[in-house]
């Protein structure tokens, strides 16, 4: 499948179905959505501004609803077919939303108007990577969190991968790559605010198989190549910007 522009990879046939299965919403986004709430320091805004940048088809909506409970909640996609999608699961699951149709390399959306920012396993799509992050950054109020969770290089560069699904590999990062981005963008986070998960599926040779026999233990982190980094960044307060 070729990309839709010179700023993202569209997902394969494959890619586009298992992002509607069961798997993809409960043992990838709601895991996701859950470790990302932990990593707050402090509580997060109270009816927040959300925009999930890379909404896809919406699935994420009824996580973000039950876990922030925004007065507004906005999804982004460049995708048309994705984004009507995206309304359909809004409609199943009573949620008011409001989509737009735009890429995140060009947000369509006023400055400093958003108080979470969700980007779920959307950045290894983008092309113009240092682009995206900068209007993640334009469209925070001072204060604002942006949630980010990526698959890194050592997962997306894998066989499997690289067999079924379409990313443009040139631009793909580790772990403390993407951290060192987010932090040179000028958000700011702790240790505390990030972790690195290590899921059975982001383990392609076996798929975690050998570790659920308990023939194998995985390795602490710090010794081993993370496939999955979290992390909950915090834009500056007027007056604290770099």
């Amino acid at each position: 499948m070729k990309p839709l522009s010179d700023t993202y990879v569209e997902e394969t046939r494959l890619g586009f179905w298992f992002l509607r299965s069961h798997t993809w919403q409960h043992h990838v986004l709601r895991v996701a959505i859950n470790d990302l709430r932990s990593l707050f320091s402090d509580p997060p805004p109270s009816a927040p501004v959300i925009l999930d940048a890379g909404c896809g088809q919406g699935k994420s909506f009824q996580y973000l609803h039950k876990t922030f409970a925004p007065k507004r909640l906005m999804g982004l996609d460049a995708d048309p077919l994705s984004l009507q999608l995206s309304s359909e699961e809004a409609r199943r699951q009573g949620i008011d939303i409001e989509l737009i149709g735009s890429d995140c390399a060009e947000l369509d959306v006023a400055d400093a108007s958003v108080d979470i920012l969700f980007c779920h396993q959307t950045f290894h799509h983008l092309v113009q990577q240092d682009r995206a992050l900068a209007e993640f950054y334009r469209v925070l109020k001072p204060g604002g969190y942006l949630l980010f969770a990526e698959s890194t290089e050592a997962y997306i560069d894998t066989w499997v991968i690289r067999w079924l699904f379409r990313h443009p590999m040139h631009v793909q990062k580790s772990a403390e790559q993407y951290l060192e981005m987010i932090r040179d963008q000028g958000f700011e986070f702790e240790a505390r605010n990030v972790s690195y998960p290590y899921l059975w599926w982001s383990r392609s040779k076996d798929f975690g198989l050998l570790e659920r026999l308990g023939l194998v233990t995985p390795k602490p982190v710090g010794q081993r190549e993370e496939t999955l980094v979290n992390v909950v960044a915090r834009k500056p307060l007027q007056g604290q910007a770099q």
